[in-house]
């Protein structure tokens, strides 16, 4: 059985290390919302730019899974 779980993960990566993959620009959603930085971004806003296509969609959908991720 443990034979099946071996199979399922992929060769050559390491498990995790996906959002320091998927951050290329820190800074940059911030940046587009004209939020000064510092500040946090307010959820309306972020949920608005979360329906913008393009990167800003893109960078503010992250933000949003990022956000759930939080602990404590």
């Amino acid at each position: 059985m443990g034979d099946i779980m071996k199979t399922k993960m992929p060769k050559g990566k390491a498990k995790g290390g996906w959002i320091k993959d998927a951050i290329k620009k820190p800074g940059s959603l911030r940046k587009s919302l004209g939020i000064k930085e510092g500040n946090t971004i307010p959820a309306s806003k972020l949920a608005k730019a979360a329906n913008a296509p393009g990167k800003l969609g893109q960078r503010a959908r992250l933000a949003e899974t990022l956000k759930g991720f939080k602990h404590g």
